[in-house]
């Protein structure tokens, strides 16, 4: 319908909800892609208020959270993290191996069921089940002996930490690692979609470096329990910010989105 090609556009319309439905579907794209215009960040300001408008900040938060859980800090150091805490480097190696199994495992069952259970929902277990791992981490790190600069954890709790931080793995990749974007993809008005997005974006590779450079400094002069409590803490405050602040988009046509 972009393109012009209207005639293309209405009859796939039709193929999907029928004749009648498709001619009111075509006048609804139509109308919508009138007002569209070149992205500008300027259109994410509320004209009235002088303001950015909420539904910015909301995908600015989706992509912060994200990364707040600390994510990246079990696929960047893996490896170091676990040998910090008393595995092998060969342990640690496996251990990488099987929490990147998981987690295109979780993705794969994601993708499965984000239009039957919705984009919220998915969000809000993913939240809950991070912060419960995330504790359990918590609690397993701050047990541990620190000797010669190296966190030792009892045969038991480390066994505990290892299965607590792959189903941490899980419940992200089942989540908020694939529906983030696919919320950002579809929460913003046709107008400011490629605005929000750019500015989503940015925010989440901002986070992204933020949590993946102070990692080893957390870990080296703060303590794994106390960086690892961080997270946790992100992970209970994201189970808020999608109660109170995300919309599901599951069912609701692009056109019909309002900033």
């Amino acid at each position: 319908m972009a393109r012009g090609r209207h005639d293309e556009a209405k009859g796939v319309l039709t193929r999907l909800f029928g004749a009648a439905t498709a001619a009111t579907k075509s006048l609804e794209i139509r109308g919508s892609l009138a007002a569209d215009h070149t992205p500008r960040l300027a259109d994410l300001i509320d004209r009235k208020t002088g303001r950015l408008r909420g539904i910015v900040w909301v995908g600015i938060g989706l992509a912060t959270f994200q990364q707040l859980v600390g994510i990246n800090v079990v696929f960047y150091y893996g490896a170091v993290l676990w040998q910090a805490v008393g595995f092998s480097e060969a342990d640690s190696l496996k251990i990488n191996i099987l929490s990147g199994s998981l987690s295109i495992a979780a993705c794969l069952a994601a993708i499965f069921v984000i239009d039957r259970i919705g984009r919220k929902p998915l969000l809000l277990i993913g939240s809950i089940g991070m912060a419960l791992t995330l504790g359990i981490l918590t609690i397993a790190f701050a047990t541990g002996d620190l000797t010669n600069n190296t966190l030792h954890l009892a045969p038991k709790v480390g066994v505990l930490a290892l299965i607590s931080a792959n189903l941490y793995v899980v419940f992200f990749n089942g989540s908020w690692g694939p529906v983030m974007w696919v919320m950002l993809g579809e929460m913003f008005p046709n107008q400011i979609r490629g605005s929000g997005l750019a500015v989503s974006g940015a925010a989440q590779w901002i986070a992204n470096f933020l949590i993946s450079v102070s990692f080893p400094w957390l870990a080296k002069f703060i303590g794994l329990p106390i960086t690892y409590g961080f997270y946790t803490a992100c992970a209970f405050i994201s189970i808020i910010f999608v109660l109170k602040m995300v919309h599901e988009t599951r069912g609701t046509e692009l056109e019909d989105m309002v900033g």
